[in-house]
């Protein structure tokens, strides 16, 4: 091909051997043989990869699919714009005069294009290598993994994976060069000249960029690992080299803290850093809401009422058991599984996804105050060491990565909670769906189906009102039989203190500590079971509702509310009796009262009861309209006489 062009050259020049031909036509001959090596070499390199992209691929299925996806990238997406450069470079044939021109410009078209796909292949390079030598220590699977390769590309010869790894690399880094040589080869007074000039140093930044971009993948896969390590191994992990690091980026912080030293201002990462803290916080929150809520639907099927045996024959309580028992065993199962897999799931994965970046973000403020104290150094000496020159490199190849990809990631993060979102949405109304779907045959069944909604909510109102009127009478009549309030007794010694904290803020704030608690954290306390506390206020400085700051009478802190319980009240019944016959002696004291606790609802009594239509078949019967089931954990004593009361009223 090469003499051709040169023949060819050559009897348009009138020279048959070349030797007397000028400096000018020498160089056309060089500057076309240049152009047609960048066409040539990259026909042959497109049609490897589209070996590799289609048989070789498609041969090595015996590897795991993620494996493929390390070695082989984004090498679609590297076919996909090579292909349409190849297809202009070509086109650029018809044009012969300005071929040269068209060229240059389209380099310049590509640059972005060519460094956004390569600079993915080659900061993945490393781990496909990685792979290449776990690949050679299985010595069946390195055979059948070369055999693939020789027998759709011979000349890979036996570096096999490692030659078609590399392939890509090579080809960008060579960009440049052809370039060059075409260069070279033009007029400096041609009007091609300025564009080859401009597209040589595009490629060579476009290598630059890719170079300066793995570096940076480097750094962010270093420090992107979340270790869990044990007490014992961090400890194992601290020499003098470490202590010195981080006592002087101790100091260093001491001194911006003083106001001794200027402290770095970065707007533009602060910013990014705030915007990006925000999601993070937003992602934690649906975290912690989702898993309550999964919490919340299991407690939920684990409660199947329509399991009991109601005592109430036919009509409505039939079909409720049975659209219950179709709905537990079936829709809310169902729901619940989606609802792990389409949103749990996905939820987990994008927390574990922010701990990346998180880390990152922490470990550029270490390297930003060694940065600091270097650039303190530069100023006073005017030197550094390569150890602190490596230090400064690495906080700007940290920021500069931050401040490229943080709002990417951000961006990519918001619409995966965005679509987590959407999908509970559409997982509820699929639920709400499902379930009147389910019941339609049962609502058809029901004595008010055919009503109105106006005059069927009028219906449900007045239902209400009668009913909430009768439970009202019967909590009055219930009342009178329940047993005496139990009581609690008081830690030992602990009256005075509760009569200090009654005083300063009323029996109405004045809490009782269930079980023992131990605090863990900043500013939590330790109680025992027992022990009578003040509540100040029922959220933390978060607003987080759990943890409720009270007075214990000496000390002040945070406890979960969950262990505290209403603490009131009552005389003792010496008082009582002393209210009612005061003494003789008027200038005798009263006694102070003993504090003890009653609970706000009775644990010796339980009461639950379900809607439905209901009429009384005798008198000792409870007149509720909608009174299913009534358990009651009292005596058959008590609950005659309870009877006879509300007979009698």
């Amino acid at each position: 091909m090469t003499d051709h062009g040169a023949d060819e050259l050559s009897s348009r020049t009138g020279s048959p051997d070349g030797e007397d031909r000028a400096p000018e036509e020498r160089s056309l001959l060089h500057q076309s043989l240049a152009v047609r090596e960048l066409i040539d070499t990259e026909v042959s390199y497109l049609h490897v990869l589209q070996l590799c992209a289609s048989d070789i691929r498609s041969h090595l299925q015996q590897l795991p699919q993620g494996d493929l996806d390390v070695l082989f990238s984004n090498i679609d997406d590297i076919i996909k714009v090579n292909s349409k450069l190849l297809h202009d470079l070509q086109e650029t044939a018809a044009r012969e005069e300005e071929q040269v021109q068209l060229i240059g410009s389209l380099f310049l078209e590509f640059q972005e294009e060519l460094e956004q796909v390569y600079k993915v292949y080659c900061a993945s390079y490393e781990q496909a290598l990685l792979l290449v030598e776990t690949y050679r220590k299985e010595p069946r699977l390195q055979g059948e993994i070369q055999d693939t390769i020789e027998a759709v590309l011979p000349q890979a010869g036996p570096s096999g994976l490692s030659f078609l790894l590399v392939i890509p690399l090579q080809r960008i880094t060579k960009y440049p060069l052809l370039l060059q040589k075409i260069l070279e080869n033009t007029l400096p007074d041609a009007s091609a000249y300025p564009v080859l000039q401009r597209a040589t140093s595009a490629l060579q930044d476009v290598v630059t960029n890719i170079n300066e971009y793995k570096r940076r993948k480097e750094v962010a896969s270093k420090y992107t690992k979340v270790e869990q390590l044990s007490l014992w191994e961090r400890l194992a992990r601290i020499n003098t080299h470490t202590l010195s690091k981080k006592t002087t980026r101790l100091s260093q912080l001491l001194k911006q803290e003083a106001g001794l030293i200027p402290k770095t201002e970065d707007k533009e990462f602060d910013d990014l850093e705030e915007s990006f803290h925000w999601v993070s916080l937003c992602v934690t929150e649906l975290k912690n809401n989702v898993a309550a809520y999964l919490g919340n639907l299991e407690a939920f099927l684990r409660f199947r009422p329509q399991e009991y045996d109601l005592d109430i024959p036919g009509g409505p309580v039939v079909q409720y058991c049975y659209l219950a028992r179709d709905l537990q065993l079936q829709a809310f199962p169902e729901f619940k599984q989606r609802l792990e897999a389409l949103v749990w799931q996905p939820l987990c994965s994008l927390a574990k996804a922010l701990a990346g970046p998180q880390n990152l973000i922490k470990k550029r403020l270490d390297k930003l105050l060694d940065f600091e104290r270097v650039q303190e150094k530069l100023l006073e000496v005017g030197s550094m060491t390569y150890e602190e020159e490596a230090a400064r490199h690495m906080y700007e190849a940290l920021n500069s990565l931050l401040v490229a990809e943080l709002p990417q990631f951000k961006q990519l993060a918001v619409r995966w909670l965005g679509q987590i979102l959407c999908t509970f949405v559409t997982l509820q109304t699929d639920l709400a769906k499902q379930v009147l779907q389910r019941a339609e045959g049962s609502l058809a069944q029901l004595p008010h189906h055919h009503v109105s909604d106006p005059a069927f909510r009028k219906l449900v109102e007045d239902a209400l009102g009668q009913t909430g009127h009768q439970l009202h009478s019967f909590q009055q009549n219930f009342e009178k039989v329940l047993p005496p309030p139990t009581t609690q007794p008081l830690l030992p010694g602990a009256e005075r203190q509760v009569q200090a904290l009654l005083s300063r803020y009323g029996p109405g704030k004045l809490y009782q500590v269930t079980s023992n608690i131990s605090g863990s954290g900043t500013l939590d306390l330790t109680l025992p079971r027992g022990h009578i506390v003040a509540l100040l206020q029922d959220k933390d400085t978060k607003g987080n509702s759990s943890r409720w700051l009270v007075d214990t009478g000496g000390h002040r802190g945070y406890v979960p509310a969950g262990k505290l319980e209403l603490y009131h009240v009552v005389p003792r019944e010496e008082e009582l009796r002393g209210q009612a016959k005061p003494h003789s002696d008027s200038q005798r004291q009263t006694p102070e009262p003993t504090l003890a606790l009653v609970p706000s609802v009775p644990a010796v009594t339980q009461v639950s009861a379900t809607l439905t239509s209901f009429k009384p078949m005798s008198s000792p019967e409870v007149c509720i309209v909608e009174v299913i089931c009534l358990r009651r954990v009292v005596g058959l004593r008590e609950l005659q006489q309870l009877a006879q009361d509300h007979t009698a009223s």
